[in-house]
C-alpha cells in the first residue's frame, strides 16, 4: 500500500512539472506573438512615412501692397517751383493669378494713392482769368507769405502687374520683380497754406478739382527680396488738362511692403 502511495505521489509530481513546463512554453509563445505585431506596426509606420506625400501649403500671393514714396514733378515749367521733400502713400488689395506652373503671375486690384507736393514761395490760383493765358490754373508768387503751402491729390487706382517670383512656393522669401500699369481716377484735390496773423497760426484750405485731369495713367516697376521691394512710377499723362494748367508730369520712388 505504501509502495502504491509513493508511486502516486511521484506520478502527481511529474504531472505537475509537465503542466508547469507546458504553461511556460505557452507563455513564451505568447510573448513572441505580442512582440511580433510591435515590430510589424513599427515597420508599417516607417513605410507610411516614406510614401506619404508632403504637406502642401498655399503660397502667399502678395494680396496686400503698401508703399511710401518720395514724389516729384519731373517735367514742369521753370515758373513752377517745388520744395525738396514731397511724399506719397498708396495701399492696394490685389488678387494674383498664377500663369500655369511657371514663376510668373498676373495681378490686379484696387487701392488709393495720396500725394502731397510742397510749393516753394508759390501758391496756386484757380479763379484768376488772364488775358494772356486764358482760364487755367496758375502758379504765382506767394503774396500771403505762407510758411507752408502744399497741394494734395487723391486717386482711386487699379494696378495691373506682371509678376516674377524666384521662389514660387514661398513668395515671402527670395527675389521678386514686377512691371505694370496703374490707372487712376481723381477723387479729390486741395491746397492748404499755413501763415500767421498777430502771432496766431492761420490755415487756408481750398478743395477743388478744377482744371485737373480726371484720369491718371502710370507705368510702374518693383524689384526686391521677400516682403520688401523698391518701387517706382512714372506718369504717362499730365497732371492738368491740356491748355488748362502747366504741363506737369509726376513721378515717384519709394519702398513697397507686400504680403499675404
Amino acid at each position: 500500500m505504501i509502495k502504491y502511495s509513493s508511486l502516486l505521489v511521484v506520478f502527481m509530481a511529474l504531472l505537475s512539472t509537465a503542466t508547469f513546463a507546458q504553461r511556460g512554453m505557452r507563455g513564451g509563445s505568447g510573448m513572441k506573438q505580442q512582440t511580433q505585431p510591435y515590430y510589424k506596426d513599427s515597420t508599417d509606420e516607417d513605410l507610411r512615412k516614406k510614401v506619404a506625400p508632403p504637406v502642401s501649403m498655399k503660397p502667399a500671393r502678395d494680396f496686400v501692397m503698401l508703399a511710401v514714396t518720395y514724389n516729384q514733378w519731373v517735367t514742369k515749367p521753370d515758373t513752377v517751383k517745388t520744395r525738396g521733400f514731397n511724399y506719397g502713400f498708396s495701399g492696394f488689395l490685389c488678387y494674383d493669378f498664377p500663369i500655369k506652373t511657371s514663376n510668373f503671375s498676373f495681378a490686379t486690384g484696387l487701392g488709393v494713392n495720396v500725394v502731397a507736393m510742397y510749393l516753394n514761395q508759390q501758391q496756386i490760383v484757380l479763379n484768376d482769368t488772364s488775358s494772356v493765358t486764358g482760364t487755367q490754373a496758375r502758379f504765382i508768387s506767394d503774396t500771403a507769405h505762407f510758411t507752408r503751402y502744399k497741394f494734395v491729390t487723391t486717386y482711386l487706382q487699379a494696378p495691373f502687374e506682371l509678376r516674377y517670383f524666384a521662389n514660387k512656393n514661398n513668395r515671402n522669401k527670395g527675389f521678386k520683380a514686377a512691371l505694370g500699369l496703374q490707372i487712376g481716377t481723381l477723387m479729390g484735390a486741395h491746397t492748404k497754406g499755413v501763415t500767421s496773423a498777430s502771432g496766431t497760426e492761420v490755415k487756408e484750405k481750398l478743395d477743388s478739382k478744377r482744371y485737373l485731369s480726371p484720369w491718371q495713367f502710370s507705368a510702374t516697376a518693383r524689384i526686391g527680396w521677400g516682403n520688401l521691394s523698391l518701387f517706382a512710377s512714372y506718369n504717362l499723362s499730365t497732371l492738368y488738362k491740356e491748355n488748362e494748367g502747366p504741363a506737369i508730369t509726376p513721378a515717384s520712388v519709394g519702398i513697397c511692403v507686400t504680403g499675404l
